[in-house]
């Protein structure tokens, strides 16, 4: 009897599908939130980014001049 108990708890079959399907939907859900965090943070991060880029390119033109 308990040899089948044992081959009967060990083997379940579904259980692997089941186990990747949540492991998906906990990916795609971590996914979608950091993508919405992004989406709320770029257009600051972007400015910012193209200020330092313009003053770097700025400065580069007044060496030039000089």
């Amino acid at each position: 009897m308990s040899r089948l108990l044992n081959k009967v708890l060990i083997r379940r079959p579904g259980q692997n599908t089941v186990e990747y399907l949540l492991m998906l939907a906990v990916v795609v859900g971590v996914v979608l939130i950091a993508g919405m965090a992004i989406k709320q943070y770029m257009p600051t991060l972007w400015g910012q980014i193209q200020t330092k880029i313009d003053g770097a390119a700025d400065a580069l033109t007044a060496g030039e001049g000089g």
